[in-house]
């Protein structure tokens, strides 16, 4: 199966919800609740069940008494950082984290013990994001669930007239990044894109230096990551069938018999992600936007394979791309799985060369002799908060959907190089990623 398998997904395909099956609102103390379907749901001639435009929850930028109310889906690892940090920021934006989804309910309920613990208030628990999202009273929801379900979560969320903070990769489908983009634009969204260098002052004040022409010309841009354990190993013997919505988990996945591997390493499987492009080369593609202003890459070509880790993965551990921007110059990264060198990154310009990582800018001085002077950073922000305070301004945040739009270009072009063994091409006016 090719990597991104929602790619074959038609751009006119409505995008399955889970909430196409009985709505769960998981509470061990209380009964199940039934919703009005019709208030949220209609039906494609498939039978598929999307949310309904009619019920689109619009909000109106709130007033300084109002309180914005939150949904997390997704309770993982990463979503407790976020969850953990809205609930320190909840007094000083006036705000509340009202529901919580994940599939498995360890997950779930630790969550919600934590809301109850530092707000006093127990939230409203699901398995079904679709769920969450019908509820009239949320007014944004953060999402951080595995790279399959991004795209699908994404779209439906703007649907449901939600603003949204997406974990990156943004999506690993160009059709739902399309989607998502307009949905947002049309609707006046707030999207924050999870990709935090765009909130890091040191990134931020390189940037204008590059920007200035302290570089000179931009003409190549390398980076890599190297590390040499196996961070993903995460366990999966306390997963039990009977504490997992399998079906949920499953979205638009070819149905199966649980799998809590599947549920817990889900970043070695290709139907779940478009493996190192998405899970890291998003970082990278997005901060050499960032830096030399460049959007989308007019061209992609990758190599890769697995020669360490024989763990039964569908991914590299080694992979190498390289892409080519109109702007005029080529950014190369590569990553390994088998090596413990950590990373690298510099911009090169025809006047000087920008270490990303030393925060140094080297160039040749009038006696031919290396001279460095370090980036000045811009001030640091939360790129969680900076996404609270836009909820309220209406403004654009740091990481703004366009840049999650061309980060998940960049990164679906290079994943789509290694699975074709063909290089990849943006049309930038049919909005599609093509062979040639």
């Amino acid at each position: 199966m090719a990597a991104g398998r929602l790619n074959a997904i038609p751009k006119s395909d409505a995008v399955r919800s889970v909430s196409a099956y009985e709505p769960r609102e998981h509470s061990p103390d209380k009964p199940q609740e039934t919703m009005n379907r019709r208030q949220f749901l209609h039906y494609t001639s498939t039978g598929t069940a999307v949310l309904a435009s009619t019920q689109l929850n619009l909000h109106a930028a709130k007033g300084a008494n109002d309180r914005i109310a939150i949904g997390i889906i997704g309770t993982g690892d990463r979503a407790s950082a976020h969850l953990k940090e809205i609930l320190s920021l909840s007094g000083k934006h006036n705000l509340q984290i009202a529901a919580v989804c994940d599939v498995w309910r360890k997950n779930l309920q630790a969550a919600a013990a934590t809301v109850k613990r530092q707000s006093g208030s127990e939230p409203r628990q699901f398995t079904r994001f679709g769920d969450l999202l019908a509820l009239p009273e949320i007014d944004a929801v953060l999402i951080a669930t595995p790279d399959f379900s991004h795209g699908p979560i994404l779209v439906a969320a703007l649907e449901a007239g939600k603003d949204v903070y997406i974990e990156k990769p943004m999506t690993i489908d160009v059709a739902s990044a399309n989607r998502a983009l307009d949905l947002a634009r049309a609707k006046e969204r707030v999207v924050q894109a999870g990709t935090q260098r765009r909130s890091d002052g040191l990134h931020r004040g390189a940037g204008k230096l590059v920007a200035a022409g302290a570089l000179g010309s931009i003409n190549r841009v390398s980076a890599a990551m190297n590390f040499n354990h196996a961070r993903w190993a995460r366990r999966y013997d306390d997963c039990r069938e009977s504490d997992v919505d399998w079906e949920a988990y499953l979205l638009n996945l070819p149905k199966r018999s649980f799998d809590a591997k599947l549920l817990r390493r889900w970043q070695l499987q290709r139907e779940c992600t478009n493996g190192l492009a998405g899970l890291w080369m998003t970082h990278y593609a997005d901060a050499v936007h960032l830096l030399t202003g460049a959007k989308y890459p007019s061209g992609a070509v990758a190599l890769g394979g697995i020669y360490v880790w024989k763990d039964g993965r569908d991914h590299t551990d080694t992979f190498h791309a390289l892409l080519e921007y109109p702007e005029g110059f080529l950014f190369d990264w590569g990553m390994g799985l088998g090596n413990a060198a950590g990373v690298h990154f510099a911009v090169h310009g025809t006047k000087a060369t920008l270490d990303v990582e030393r925060w140094a800018i080297s160039a040749e001085g009038a006696g031919s002799k290396l001279e460095t002077s370090k980036v000045i950073a811009e001030p640091n922000a939360s790129h969680v908060e900076n996404w609270l305070e836009c909820l309220r301004s209406r403004k654009r945040p740091n990481a703004d959907i366009e840049y999650g739009h061309q980060h998940a270009i960049a990164t679906i072009m290079a994943a789509r190089s290694l699975e074709t063994g063909q290089r990849q091409k943006w049309d930038s006016k049919k909005r599609e990623v093509c062979a040639g």
